[in-house]
């Protein structure tokens, strides 16, 4: 099973990319610098780290993405349910729901969203 997690500064670095993909790594480390205070070589290697968990390539001095924002948190979201609840939806709906009250739009929403599919 892929790590679908990552850290704070990970995230951030990432959805740098997704939201200016594709770009050259002359524009990412330029980004990085001004946003994340990061050096030519801290950028490089975070994106290394990154490509060889298979979520972004530089191929050429072009980063793009191999998979999207969204299909990356949904797999990370699938990764949590697995892992803290044995893969049960419905226990994991349980316990958020026993900590936070849903409204009556959030239930209609949940339901929608169930027959859809």
């Amino acid at each position: 099973m892929n790590d679908w997690s990552l850290g704070v500064v990970e995230s951030h670095f990432a959805d740098i990319i997704w939201a200016n993909q594709p770009l050259s790594t002359q524009n990412l480390v330029q980004l990085c610098e001004s946003e994340l205070q990061w050096k030519r070589t801290t950028t490089y290697t975070v994106l290394k780290r990154l490509a060889e968990r298979g979520l972004f390539r530089n191929e050429g001095g072009q980063v793009t993405a191999l998979i999207s924002r969204d299909e990356f948190y949904a797999r990370r979201s699938e990764q949590f349910v697995e892992e803290s609840f044995g893969g049960s939806l419905p226990a994991f709906l349980a316990a958020f729901a026993a900590r936070k009250s849903l409204t009556e739009d959030e239930v209609a929403e949940i339901r929608r969203l169930i027959e859809e599919v």
